[in-house]
């Protein structure tokens, strides 16, 4: 640069002395020449930190977009994977299948070998058995997509599609509900001509209520719902919930459910809505024959409510005893509605999704309660051995404290729905007259 500058000055007196310019004039140039010399190294270094700024940032990007989509390294490091978790618990002690899956190893094969061959459950790189594990496990410790990610040692993505493949098998949305749980969830007896077993060997019941085909109750399963939407699905409970009714017979399978419904809607909107929706193939009472339900309900032909105003629950009558023929009734009534009641608490100890709702869409929850229905009669129908069916067969009237008795209150004005069947009123008189007289 300075011999340039150099050469410069010697060009400029060459010429002052040729061409006789004022030596001002040339100075002027000079310091011109100077002064655009400088702004271009000025430009220069703008555009140079500008390609090096770009240059940086870009690198920056394409950096992050590598190390975010294309390379991937696995935090599921642990020997042992969930297929092995998996094989170690069904080859090893009974307990921790029952502990796991809320069921026999046994039985838990059978239901992975029912799913792929009777419904279409499709292997992958995730087996059967893992996939099922992995739903099964879900239900049974409410657990999260992280902790099964943990458990079985795979991607949060991996646990999500198997989750919901399972659940989609089970449920058959997509397939007009014709899928694992329609299949679970209907009556043994479709014709209902059979006086059932638990009535029949039962003289507290026998032969007052041989045409009692079972009963119907609601209960509420927790919904984890937005904010928004959260007076909707709040009722007399405290938390946010679905209202859930259902028909169950007296071997405790459910034969009939209807999921979905926020919880503050109303048993009997619930329940008129069942019996007059053909889709919905409620399985109504033949001539003659009836359900048990509660005061919340309509008396109506086919459903046998208790007399209003009149003491019902079994522990009203600890302390005394029936004092008429409509107590009498009553604490039959109760004591052999009592079975959904022990249904729904045998539910909700198997599977504790159903009081910790994960965060799922409103769909996938309600999908996840019909599963959790069709997998507790599949398990009524096929155990050999059930720890928590055979602590209510051998307590008839125990009630798990999961599932508490709704208390109506018989002040509440729901005309709107109560209906008036003389052919129930006279059903349930000659019952109560033939009970008082047989106490």
């Amino acid at each position: 640069m300075n011999l340039c500058k150099l050469l410069l000055v010697i060009c400029v007196c060459f010429v002052l002395k040729v061409f006789r310019i004022s030596f001002s004039y040339m100075l002027f140039m000079h310091i011109w020449c100077i002064m655009d010399i400088e702004e271009l190294q000025r430009q220069k270094m703008k555009r140079l930190g500008f390609i090096v700024i770009s240059g940086y940032t870009t690198w920056a990007i394409a950096a992050t977009h590598y190390y975010k989509n294309i390379y991937k390294e696995s935090c599921m490091t642990s020997l042992q994977t969930g297929e092995s978790w998996m094989m170690e618990i069904l080859n090893g002690h009974y307990a921790r299948s029952k502990n796991n899956f809320r069921m026999e190893k046994e039985l838990f094969i059978e239901l992975c070998n029912d799913l792929e061959l009777k419904y279409g459950l499709e292997r992958s790189r995730v087996s059967t058995i893992e996939k099922v594990g992995i739903f099964v496990y879900a239900l049974a410790k409410g657990a999260s997509n992280r902790d099964l990610g943990e458990r079985f040692q795979r991607s949060g993505e991996t646990i999500s599609r198997s989750f919901h493949e399972v659940l989609e098998i089970i449920t058959g949305r997509s397939n007009g509900f014709k899928g694992f749980a329609r299949d679970m969830i209907k009556p043994t007896d479709h014709t209902f001509q059979s006086i059932p077993s638990h009535i029949l060997h039962d003289e507290r019941y026998m032969p007052y209520f041989k045409d009692c085909i079972g009963c119907i109750d609601g209960t509420h399963i927790v919904a984890c719902v937005p904010e928004a939407d959260q007076m909707r699905y709040r009722g007399r409970k405290t938390f946010t919930s679905f209202n859930v009714m259902a028909a169950c017979d007296f071997d405790m399978c459910f034969t009939f459910i209807s999921a979905g419904w926020e919880g503050s809607a109303h048993d009997s909107r619930i329940f008129l809505h069942a019996i007059n929706t053909p889709s919905l193939n409620f399985p109504k009472p033949p001539e003659g024959k009836y359900y048990l339900v509660d005061k919340g309900y309509p008396d109506r032909r086919g459903y046998l409510v208790p007399y209003f105003k009149t003491r019902y629950h079994q522990n009203q009558f600890e302390n005394v005893g029936p004092n008429n023929a409509k107590e009498v009734f009553n604490r039959a009534h109760s004591s052999l509605r009592s079975c959904i009641e022990r249904s729904f608490g045998v539910l909700k100890k198997r599977w504790k999704i159903l009081n910790a709702m994960p965060q799922f869409s409103v769909q996938t929850q309600i999908d996840i309660i019909i599963a959790a229905f069709a997998l507790h009669n599949y398990i009524r129908k096929n155990a050999q051995d059930d720890d928590l069916f055979n602590i209510v067969a051998q307590h008839p009237d125990y009630v798990p404290l999961d599932e508490l008795s709704d208390v109506i209150d018989d002040d509440i004005n729901h005309e709107s729905y109560r209906e008036t069947s003389q052919e129930m009123k006279n059903i349930r008189n000659n019952i109560a007259s033939q009970l008082w007289m047989m106490r």
